[in-house]
């Protein structure tokens, strides 16, 4: 428990306090005595409420250390949500935790400002479900009383207002982490977007998430359609190696690897079958993307092992091109998994019918193929790259090695 008014910075008492008072201070006067008594302040007289509400709540908390203020400031706010008090209450508990850093909220502003901010539902439903634009004071320049008249004005009569002006005029860059994280579960929410886009759109804010540690993760199905919730890559499933594998990936290629790969993580429990797919679908576009960049012909209905031995060549991992039994067996066992991913599609994923008497994949086994496409993806990106640093320092005319 915090002690003592020491431990919560005085910017962050102030806040408390006004908003404790101003939220109390919408009551009438003469419940404004019986109100505070209920959160175990100081009794008063009615006439003393009546002079001022405001002034008659701050002279009971002001006094009270920090435990105390922020005791009746949660109570209230479970009372009587309110958005003032709720962001202050929020950035308090935000602070020694993960938090995203203010240049990946810009550049995730800046990702929103091309895509349909609301997608299938009007905007002013849209906003109105995370913020209170009916009430909130527009920006000062403007001529509205509030913010949801400025924004009906300016982007449905005037048309002169972008998605980013209009998150900045939501005071975007300096809400809380609880917030902002509201507003993308809102953005890839099943009833704002259809499947598609949603997984289009997830991909996009990963890539920047993932800098700080955050992801857009599925949590649930909806009809069918995936339910996204954002959360510490260290949490809800995810390992540090899935860390390690999203950073190789989204270096190598955010689009499409790294996409498809957020796509396999986010399913292992969930879905093990489209995860299953997932992963050989991982590894199909890792060997095609390595291919493409090295100059290699191959046909777009080639199927895994096919690409995969194609590849192996290219890159000198196949066991006949060593002479250490060790690494002839290890290299024999990547080509097995790699065989196994492609069968396991086949046989438990769901690209083709299961049938009724068909075994069900479990999320242990979803998870088992995806971290074995992660690893092997990772394998042969970061093998392409030695090769290709290697190439380029090796004095010309010096001949070609077999190691990996």
């Amino acid at each position: 428990m915090i002690s003592g008014r020491q431990m919560i910075d005085a910017a962050s008492i102030k806040q408390l306090l006004h908003h404790i008072a101003s939220v109390i201070s919408e009551q009438k006067a003469y419940s404004v005595p019986s109100v505070c008594c209920r959160y175990g302040l100081e009794d008063g007289s009615g006439a003393e409420a009546f002079q001022s509400k405001y002034k008659y709540v701050m002279r009971r908390v002001d006094r009270l250390p920090s435990d105390d203020i922020l005791r009746i400031a949660r109570a209230l706010q479970s009372d009587e949500p309110s958005r003032g008090l709720g962001e202050v209450l929020a950035k308090f508990d935000e602070k020694g935790k993960p938090v995203i850093t203010p240049l990946t909220r810009r550049r995730i502003v800046a990702e929103l400002d091309h895509v349909p901010l609301s997608g299938s539902l009007s905007e002013v439903e849209f906003l109105s479900k995370l913020w209170p634009i009916d009430v909130m004071q527009p920006p000062s320049s403007s001529r509205e009383s509030t913010m949801g008249d400025y924004i009906l004005r300016h982007r449905f009569m005037n048309d002169d207002l972008s998605n980013k002006d209009v998150l900045e005029a939501l005071d975007i860059y300096d809400c809380s982490q609880m917030q902002f994280f509201r507003l993308l579960e809102a953005i890839v929410d099943p009833l704002t977007r259809g499947i598609p886009e949603q997984y289009d759109l997830v991909g996009r804010l990963n890539r920047h998430l993932a800098h700080d540690g955050f992801h857009v993760q599925e949590t649930g199905r909806m009809s069918g359609s995936p339910i996204f919730g954002v959360r510490d890559i260290g949490k809800g499933g995810v390992t540090p190696a899935d860390r390690e594998i999203s950073k190789a990936l989204l270096a190598f290629n955010p689009d499409e690897i790294h996409a498809r790969w957020q796509e396999a993580i986010n399913r292992r429990a969930s879905d093990p079958r489209a995860a299953i797919t997932s992963a050989r679908t991982l590894l199909e576009d890792t060997c095609k993307w390595i291919l493409h960049k090295a100059d290699e012909p191959f046909k777009d209905e080639e199927d895994l092992p096919i690409l995969y031995r194609r590849l192996a060549k290219l890159l000198k991992l196949a066991p006949d091109n060593h002479t250490e039994q060790v690494f002839k067996q290890i290299l024999g066992s990547c080509q097995s998994i790699v065989e196994s991913l492609g069968s396991i599609r086949n046989k438990l994923g769901d690209a083709h019918s299961q049938g009724p008497k068909r075994a069900r994949p479990q999320a242990r086994h979803a998870e088992l193929a995806v971290n074995l496409a992660g690893t092997m993806a990772t394998f042969l990106i970061a093998t392409w790259e030695a090769r290709q640093t290697n190439d380029q320092t090796k004095p010309q005319g010096a001949g070609q090695d077999g190691g990996t």
